[in-house]
């Protein structure tokens, strides 16, 4: 199947991708922030990434201006719930910066395995 990183500053969150996605039979890389997701990128190539928008350091709507100039043709959904942003909606600049779908967190978990099929699907 496919590789897939998930980048979360969430324990629970990438643990709960992980068995899911792991479950799908896909290989599953996790990262805690974007700087460390766009090494493990660099490195790995993974087919899809899934990123939280909100997470100390490098966030991920840096990971997606990184990767729309670094690998283009890489598919990412972006997740955020929300965060200390209150002016501005995250998700809502996600797709426009490259993001192939924005889920919003807390997110149904078959809704995002969908999602994860229509990304690599596409």
């Amino acid at each position: 199947m496919a590789r897939i990183l998930v980048i979360d500053d969430e324990d629970r969150i990438r643990r709960l991708l992980r068995t899911a996605l792991e479950m799908e039979g896909h290989q599953v890389l996790e990262a805690r922030q974007g700087n460390e997701g766009l090494e493990v990128i660099r490195t790995t190539a993974p087919d899809l990434v899934i990123t939280d928008l909100m997470m100390p350091d490098k966030d991920g709507l840096e990971v997606l201006l990184a990767l729309k100039r670094e690998a283009p043709e890489l598919k990412v959904i972006a997740m955020s719930g929300g965060g200390k942003l209150k002016m501005m909606e995250p998700l809502l600049v996600a797709e426009p910066l490259g993001a192939f779908a924005a889920v919003r967190k807390p997110f149904d978990l078959d809704v995002m395995l969908e999602t994860v099929k229509r990304a690599l699907a596409a």
